[in-house]
Order: C-alpha cells, then sequence, then structure tokens
C-alpha cells in the first residue's frame, strides 16, 4: 500500500525515508540546491512506480553503504538505467552479527541482556564514532566523487538513518551548512512514514510487545545525541571540522570549493 506522506514528498511505496536534502542553509547565506543530493533507505524492495520516480531524478551516482549482510538480507537495490551505483560499506558485516541476529530472533530476556540499562544507546554512540574516525577512506572517497560528477546523487544505507545520515552530515558539513540545519534534517528520519520497519521472528503477540519495542527502539531512532557523538569525536580526533576535512579526508581547499559549486546555490 502507498504511504500517507505529506503532499510535498513523493509517495513511494517500497522506500523508506527519501527525501531531498535541497534548501538547508549555510552559514554564509547559501543554500543546498534542491535536487541534487537525496537520502533514503534501501531501494531493494521498490515498485515499479518507485523506480520509475527514482529514476525521473536523473541521477548520476548512487551510493549503497550497506555490508554484504544487509544485502543478503533485504536483496540487492533495483536497478535504475544509466546510473552508477557505488556499494562503500560503512559498517562490517562482521560486526555485530551474533547481535543483530539476537535483535531479529531473541526473545524478551535476551533483549534485556543486551539492551536494558542504556546499552542500546550506547552501542549506537559508538558506532557513530567508528564510522566518522574509522571509515575516512569512505567518506573521502563520496567526497572526491560529488566534486568531480557524481551529482545528482542518492545515499542510502538500510534504514537511511545511521550511515548514510553519518555521510550526508558529513557532506553538509564539508560545504558549511548549519549544524542546527544538519540535526534536523537527520532528525526528520523518526517521521512515522520513515521509520524502518523492524523485522523480528515469532508471532507479533509476543514479537513486538510494548517491552520488545521500547528495548529495540534506541536502535531504530534517530536521536541527536548519536550525532553530536560523531561530531565530537571529530572534535576529538582532529581538534575540528576543517583539518577533519584537510587530514583526515584529504580534501584539498580547491576539492571542497568544487563541491560547493556543484551542492549549493
Amino acid at each position: 500500500m502507498t504511504q500517507q506522506v505529506p503532499s510535498t514528498e513523493p509517495e513511494l511505496a517500497g522506500v523508506r525515508n527519501f527525501r531531498d536534502v535541497g534548501g538547508l542553509p549555510t552559514v554564509d547565506g547559501r543554500r543546498v540546491r534542491p535536487g541534487v543530493l537525496f537520502r533514503s533507505g534501501h531501494l531493494a524492495h521498490a515498485t515499479q512506480e518507485d523506480a520509475d520516480f527514482l529514476a525521473s531524478l536523473g541521477l548520476h551516482t548512487i551510493f549503497d553503504f550497506r555490508n554484504a549482510a544487509d544485502q543478503r538480507l533485504e536483496g540487492p537495490d533495483v536497478e535504475l538505467p544509466g546510473v552508477r551505483n557505488l556499494n562503500l560499506p560503512l559498517s562490517d558485516p562482521a560486526d555485530g552479527a551474533e547481535f543483530w541476529k539476537m535483535v531479529r530472533e531473541g526473545d524478551i530476556d535476551q533483549l534485556r541482556g543486551i539492551l536494558a540499562d542504556g546499552r542500546a544507546a550506547a552501542r549506537m554512540v559508538t558506532s557513530y564514532r567508528m564510522i566518522v574516525t574509522q571509515r575516512t577512506g569512505e567518506h573521502s572517497r563520496v567526497l572526491h566523487a560529488l566534486a568531480e560528477d557524481s551529482v545528482p546523487a542518492l545515499m542510502h544505507c538500510a534504514a537511511g538513518k545511521d550511515r548514510a545520515g553519518i555521510s550526508i552530515a558529513v557532506t553538509l558539513l564539508a560545504v558549511g551548512v548549519e549544524r542546527d540545519a544538519i540535526v534536523a534534517d537527520y532528525l526528520e528520519s523518526n517521521a512515522k512514514h520513515r521509520r524502518y520497519r523492524v523485522r523480528r521472528s515469532g508471532s507479533p503477540d509476543t514479537a513486538y510487545t510494548p517491552e520488545v519495542m521500547d528495548l529495540l527502539s534506541p536502535l531504530f531512532d534517530a536521536r541527536a545525541e548519536y550525532l553530536q557523538a560523531a561530531f565530537d569525536s571529530i572534535e576529538d580526533r582532529w581538534g575540528g571540522f576543517d583539518a577533519y576535512f584537510s587530514d583526515g579526508l584529504g580534501l584539498a581547499p580547491e576539492t571542497r570549493e568544487r563541491l560547493r559549486a556543484r551542492l549549493l546555490d
């Protein structure tokens, strides 16, 4: 069934969390150009109508940040004619495999053991810190590609919230988008029609009880504290965002200028 979404957004039946980040303001009074940078959850379940809409965007590149385990679970993205698909996993499929198996299949006692008392949120904070500090090569490749020729572009992971959310945030920081605007866009992933559909084994009576969903919610929420943890890790490791882009990602000043020219009005 087609999702009921605000009229300003496309009604995509099989793709969650899609949006254009155009319009976000920069610190120097410019804005992100509409129609050049999009974000979403995976495209594996896109309907033909969804695919037709995505094809109409004139995309150059789709950046897929899922790992091999994600792709086995959900399936490959739909193929869009003339669009380059670039898979850059931002997480290791072996990292946390047992954890996510427990999330999908564990009983209430097992879930309490791995998620209760702040453990779920702490795991998310650790993940965000790791992605910005240990996946610099992938983020560098994305920004260099965007600066050269890869727009319009769509970035996605599984839910379009964490790995894609971080990569979108890094891209927006690189062109000078206001931090508050970046966080506000990130938090849009909490809207009901955008949220990832949690998949659990067992009957609905036991797999999706209020306590289960409460335990799982930190994993599937977009929380400002998660993104702030990524920002803090950049500050801690490199001393600031300019050093992160120049030293951490190897982004020359002229490359950042080309990136601004590609993405900003």
